[in-house]
């Protein structure tokens, strides 16, 4: 077997391997001899059915074999022998399509190298972490929030319409054609307005009502509606409104604190203290996560793959295209060309990536596991009565499990490397971290 160098540019590489006839022979003859002992044929003990009798019978089959794995071989050696790791899956393509029995086999091969990565003093990066302090008046502003999602209903004074945010306690009968239908009535139903839980247009022409009041309701049912026989078809509900409440925030005190699991208010202040804290510290991380990436991407360089950098920068455009085109759920529009402004982004996170790897492959990082399976879970938790189906379609798909696996390595390394880098704590207020937030995210 030969292999020869045809092209060494940049990180572009081209070989030419000639696996010989004589080669693919002895292969085809090693696979025969090997299963030989198992072979029965008519007229012969198991065993014993001759080798050109064999050949003449399986050696045609045994030859496509022979040749993928002789050419596999010769790959997998150059790889160890060269210590190129290819960007991508190498294009492997026979050269001689006019081969026949006895030839020779002629393969080109061609990829781009991944480059090599310098050694970056990670002791040297200095980064800050922005500090923000769950102080009285945050705790008090969530507690303020918690009431009012606990908020009750009081009646309103008598003759009072219901304004928007009300909630309007009534009997209702709905008709189709001037039949009532199923699921259609209630009684004593406590509707809040502006809660958009009913059919839509339902609760704006409830606006104005009053207790003891009688009024229909005239809605279309969407075309798209889960009860078919009602979908598109126009619904008059009469409503026999019993009585108009107005919200009232609950109050905070202890007995607000155990409706949400607390002992007490302290306790309850205490938990949102923490709470903010947690959610103060997630952010800043992700502050200090972009400073990271951005000294990162200016002190090192080296030359980028271009196919890597192609494929991310039409994924990038992909991505953007269809954030600015929502009602675009399937693949089937125009190509989508690439601009500067895709590529470069494409050539950081490609740099960023291959870095990344990098340090967490010399660092010996890992995703154990039980790291993994914890990943998987808050995922399925996206799909609630499906979560076993799609536990097991993660298990069966090494794709999808990758997707997940990555962004559990990259910060693990970017912890690590944090453990290294100078880190100073810098106090501000929630206001300049949700600034700093919103500066990163419109970048």
């Amino acid at each position: 077997m030969q292999v020869t160098e045809t092209l060494n540019e940049g990180l572009k590489r081209g070989y030419a391997i000639t696996v010989t006839a004589a080669e693919l022979d002895e292969k085809v003859n090693e696979k025969l001899t090997e299963a030989q002992p198992e072979v029965e044929m008519k007229g012969f003990r198991k065993g014993k059915v001759p080798m050109p009798l064999l050949k003449k019978q399986f050696g045609q089959r045994l030859m496509g074999e022979a040749m993928q794995e002789s050419i596999d071989g010769a790959m997998n050696k150059h790889f160890e022998e060269s210590g190129d790791r290819p960007a991508m899956q190498p294009d492997v393509k026979m050269t001689n399509e006019d081969w026949k029995e006895g030839d020779d086999v002629q393969v080109e091969m061609s990829y781009e190298a991944l480059p090599e990565i310098p050694e970056v003093d990670l002791k040297s990066i200095s980064l800050e972490k922005l500090v923000v302090k769950a102080d009285d008046a945050a705790v008090e502003e969530a507690l303020a929030n918690l009431a009012e999602t606990a908020q009750d209903f009081k009646a309103r004074r008598k003759g009072s319409k219901a304004k928007d945010g009300d909630q309007v306690v009534m009997d209702f009968v709905g008709k189709v054609d001037g039949e009532a239908f199923e699921g259609g009535s209630a009684e004593d139903y406590p509707l809040v307005l502006g809660s958009n839980s009913f059919i839509p247009g339902f609760e704006e022409q409830l606006v104005g009502v009053k207790a003891e009041e009688e009024t229909d309701v005239t809605v279309s049912f969407p075309e798209d509606y889960q009860a078919a026989h009602l979908a598109g078809k126009e619904a008059v509900f009469t409503c026999t409104i019993k009585e108009v409440k107005e919200p009232v925030a609950a109050e905070i005190d202890d007995e607000l604190a155990k409706k949400f699991g607390a002992e007490d208010l302290a306790a309850l202040k205490t938990q949102i203290g923490e709470r903010l804290e947690a959610e103060y510290s997630g952010a800043a991380r992700a502050v200090m996560k972009r400073g990271l990436l951005d000294a990162l991407d200016t002190i090192v360089s080296f030359e980028l793959p271009p196919s890597l950098v192609e494929a991310e920068a039409k994924q990038i455009a992909h991505q953007l295209w269809h954030e600015e085109n929502p009602d675009v759920q399937g693949h089937d529009h125009p190509e989508i060309e690439t601009t500067d402004e895709h590529t470069k982004l494409a050539e950081r996170r490609v740099r960023l990536g291959l870095l990344l790897a990098e340090l967490g492959q010399k660092a010996e990082v890992e995703v154990s596991d039980a790291e993994m399976t914890q990943a998987i879970m808050n995922q399925a938790r996206q799909y609630p009565g499906q979560e076993r189906q799609f536990f097991e379609f993660v298990q069966q798909n090494q794709q999808m499990q990758q997707q997940l696996r990555a962004p559990l390595f990259e910060d693990k390394v970017v912890d690590y490397v944090f453990e290294l880098a100078s880190i100073s704590d810098k106090e501000v207020s929630k206001d300049d971290l949700q600034k700093a937030v919103e500066a990163m995210e419109d970048e």
